[in-house]
């Protein structure tokens, strides 16, 4: 690598070629999980849209290759909610080797009752958390083929002012939809940081990067029809909130740098630079909650429990 391509800035719209590689983004067919798609588009790459519903994924597809000539785009039926279907599906993918996952896939709701999976996992807990955890089980394989495999966990913003009760995980006590949420993303937070040390201790050549969005707002997000549509009205309401925050299209610039900087390392968490909740990405310190190994340890134990997963998530 050229010390000229190192020390060049990164720039969210000049992305570096990434042709020969494979990435699938898990909820890549709409928000942040669909600008993370197209724009690593742009890069040649192949990307697979993980997504439960076909004709979303089909839009989603068309929109990318009218936005990015060329584009070479897949869509992988994909249920988080339904661990049974997992390891089928990432048998469907028929791949020799996976570069990297963007795990960005998640539900959040806003109002009771509390609603459950496939499974009987509470539904963001267990979509946005369990299914991630269960999926790099049957991804181990294809990302330890590549040459330097790359997981890259979405978190959130909410997820700094939580904390996570692991003597009820999945809310059964007190289930409130926000603090839910927020810790659904906090767990999904802690395994990214977590994974990372256990891979370092396995001597893999995988990474486990964590990113999180910043506050990234649909009234601020280009349209892309029919995806998505943002009308000049919604423009015009949100712009004063613009100076704070941003679209998402913006939002998936951190999960992107994380799966194509070489300069980015396992462990680390990227953001938006300006408070974290806005503008281009950078490396930011991990919160200390979320880097505690002794409560990262527990959750990994209570999610291998719930899962009944292989405790090395088929990392050796």
């Amino acid at each position: 690598m050229s010390s000229a391509y190192q020390s060049r800035p990164w720039d969210v719209r000049r992305l570096p070629s990434a042709e020969d590689r494979i990435f699938l983004v898990t909820g890549g067919n709409a928000g942040i999980g669909y600008f993370a798609a197209e724009q690593l588009a742009t890069t040649g790459a192949v990307v697979v849209l993980g997504s439960r519903d076909a004709a979303k994924a089909d839009a989603a597809m068309a929109s990318i290759r009218s936005q990015v000539s060329g584009a070479r785009v897949r869509h992988l039926q994909l249920d988080l909610a339904d661990l049974s279907s997992l390891k089928a599906a990432v048998d469907r993918l028929d791949l020799d080797h996976l570069d990297a996952v963007v795990y960005n896939a998640g539900v959040a709701l806003d109002d009771p009752p509390r609603r459950a999976t496939e499974d009987g996992h509470e539904l963001m807990f267990g979509t946005n958390h369990l299914g991630h955890y269960a999926l790099t089980q049957w991804l181990a394989p294809l990302l330890s083929a590549a040459p330097a495999g790359r997981i890259v966990t979405v978190g959130s913003f909410a997820a700094r002012s939580e904390r996570l009760d692991l003597g009820d995980p999945q809310s059964t006590r007190d289930y409130r939809p926000k603090r839910t949420y927020g810790r659904s993303k906090l767990a999904q937070m802690c395994f990214g940081f977590e994974l990372d040390r256990r891979l370092r201790a396995a001597g893999s050549t995988v990474l486990s990067v964590v990113a999180h969005p910043g506050g990234a707002l649909d009234s601020l997000t280009p349209s892309r029809p029919p995806v998505r549509v943002t009308t000049p009205g919604e423009r015009l309401r949100a712009s004063p909130a613009g100076l704070l925050v941003q679209g998402k299209d913006a939002g998936a610039w951190p999960a992107v740098r994380a799966v194509l900087d070489p300069e980015v390392r396992g462990g680390q968490l990227w953001g938006p630079r300006v408070f974290g909740l806005r503008g281009t990405p950078r490396r930011e310190p991990v919160p200390s909650h979320m880097a505690d190994p002794a409560v990262a340890a527990r959750l990994w134990a209570v999610s291998g429990e719930l899962v009944g997963s292989d405790p090395h998530l088929g990392f050796r």
